[in-house]
């Protein structure tokens, strides 16, 4: 409880380290957040384009699928992404000053979490444009971004002190969420696989919010008892796994840095 409260007495300092990143992520470029729109536009355009007119995709208002898949996986991305180096971004600062540092993987989620919004508000003009009614489901949205959010945190506190001593973190990384982008429900959905290969992909949490939240914002459908009971007790428990790595390895990095 401790911590909790020693990082709440600091959310301004979180507050600053996640509007810093995110300006000096898009410093001296001419169009600067806007790249956090057109990122996701861009790969809408061509995965659109690959998968309408040359796969022939038969998902229902595939474009708000696809983008509404992306949106979600970019947030992951970016926030393990940044998190990573954000301990070794910030070494001049970690070695001579103290403050709980739990504080810089927080503030990169946090920064992601920033451009996610920029995101959503793209993916509801398209909602306008297409002249669809979201289900009433939708509200189910904001907590599945909430467990995305610990989820991702979970993995970024355990990634962050690692890539300290073992600067092959990132490459590996890298990889990891280039496959992980495959494997995961973003640009096709799961129900054109047999069962059991299914419950496979099922297994992956990210593959389980992608597609609770594309059944609760574009078609309607509940999750079931098990699958949110299972997607909130693997996130929580890889949370509290990560964030016990941290608090046993964060001590020694000092050093290291």
């Amino acid at each position: 409880m401790n911590i909790i409260k020693e990082i709440w007495n600091k959310r301004l300092l979180i507050q600053t380290f996640a509007i810093n990143d995110l300006v000096v992520r898009y410093r001296n470029s001419i169009l600067g957040f806007f790249w956090s729109i057109l990122e996701p536009l861009l790969m809408l355009t061509i995965l659109y384009v690959v998968f309408t007119q040359l796969f022939k995709s038969q998902i229902e208002n595939y474009p708000l699928y696809l983008l509404l898949g992306l949106i979600m996986w970019n947030f992951f991305s970016r926030s393990t992404g940044m998190s990573l180096t954000s301990l070794l971004s910030k070494a001049g600062i970690v070695t001579k000053i103290y403050f709980p540092r739990e504080i810089l993987p927080l503030s990169s989620c946090i920064t992601a979490l920033i451009m996610l919004t920029f995101e959503m508000i793209i993916f509801f003009v398209f909602v306008l444009i297409f002249r669809f009614i979201p289900p009433t489901t939708i509200i189910l949205l904001p907590g599945l971004l909430m467990i995305e959010f610990i989820l991702t945190l979970g993995i970024s506190f355990p990634l962050s002190i690692f890539n300290v001593r073992y600067r092959d973190i990132q490459h590996i990384w890298n990889l990891l969420l280039y496959a992980g982008f495959f494997i995961s429900p973003v640009i096709y959905s799961t129900t054109t696989f047999p069962p059991k290969i299914r419950d496979l992909f099922m297994l992956n949490p990210m593959a389980q919010i992608l597609e609770m939240s594309h059944n609760a914002v574009i078609y309607g459908t509940l999750p079931s008892l098990f699958d949110i009971t299972y997607l909130s007790s693997v996130s929580f428990g890889i949370f509290i796994i990560g964030y016990l790595i941290f608090r046993k390895y964060q001590s020694k990095i000092i050093e290291e840095l």
